[in-house]
């Protein structure tokens, strides 16, 4: 008798857990997310930005709605310069583990994320972790170490006192900054051409420190120096090349120190100035081939 219960007990159980898996999974999910679940806090650091744009903005809620909020979440937590952040899909959001997945996936997207938030907290890889249970870690590897970070801290602190004066319009103080990185940077043609890395040249690092540098490393010394005094900017991006946006009485202007620093036949040193902060009609009408950014991601450009 008992042999015959158990049988029947055992059946009851299959057929229960047969028609109403999903539910049963979703139950215990709920249970466990309820007990264990817990979203990481966030914690801005010094550098992190306190800016929103057209195309992203920061946020608070950590439980994503939809692939725009999560492209947020993502946004809000590089710019924070966490290295490791978890949160959890809400059982409401079917489609979130399937959205973090492709994002995860997606370098064009992040890259693009990666040109909004301050030089520092920008990653050089960015990993994603997810589960069925619908537990989501976000592993920022940063560019800059702490050494060079100081290193860099330094060189920033020491050009502010030379070269930038209070009285000076903001437009005098960008020209300051652009004129110096380009006089004492040369660029790495033996990386851009040859792809070979003896330097830092992609980076802050090589622009002021090594001296060295391709458009990456112009872009973000004049990131640095922007964000330091208290200019509006980010960084904006073809696919082979990246510059500076900058916003100005209420005006975003192009900025491209890599351009008004060209190469020369002779190997003679040249300072321009005709990227310094235009139009993006000016832009495009002096070259629009490698300045031929999404439009769709920098709105603030159009």
């Amino acid at each position: 008798m008992k042999k015959i219960f158990f049988l029947f007990s055992l059946m009851v159980i299959l057929f229960i857990s047969f028609y109403y898996n999903e539910e049963i999974v979703s139950f215990f999910v709920n249970i466990y997310i309820e007990r264990y679940g817990k979203t990481t806090v966030l914690e801005n650091n010094n550098y992190a930005s306190s800016k929103n744009y057209q195309y992203i903005q920061l946020t608070d809620d950590f439980s994503p709605k939809d692939k725009k909020h999560l492209i947020n979440l993502y946004y809000t937590v590089i710019n924070s310069g966490m290295t490791n952040f978890t949160f959890y899909c809400p059982k409401e959001y079917s489609d979130c583990i399937s959205d973090v997945e492709d994002l995860s996936d997606d370098k064009p997207l992040l890259s693009n994320i990666n040109n909004y938030v301050p030089v520092f907290n920008s990653f050089s890889s960015l990993k994603t972790v997810f589960d069925t249970l619908g537990r989501v870690t976000i592993k920022v590897y940063p560019i800059y170490s702490e050494d060079q970070q100081k290193e860099i801290n330094q060189i920033l602190d020491e050009v502010e006192k030379k070269y930038l004066k209070e009285t000076m319009t903001t437009e005098e103080k960008i020209k300051a900054i652009h004129d110096y990185i380009i006089n004492t940077t040369q660029y790495d043609k033996d990386r851009s051409d040859k792809k070979v890395k003896k330097y830092h040249s992609d980076t802050a690092y090589g622009a002021l420190v090594e001296h060295k540098a391709i458009c990456g490393g112009y872009a973000d010394a004049m990131k640095l120096f922007l964000d330091r005094m208290g200019i509006e900017n980010y960084k904006i991006a073809s696919e082979n090349h990246i510059w500076n946006l900058v916003k100005i009485d209420g005006e975003w202007l192009h900025l491209d120190l890599t351009w008004d620093d060209p190469l020369t036949d002779t190997g003679e040193d040249v300072l321009e100035y005709s990227y310094f902060l235009i139009t993006t009609e000016e832009l495009l009408t002096l070259e629009a081939d490698q300045h031929n950014f999404n439009k769709s991601v920098y709105l603030e450009a159009n």
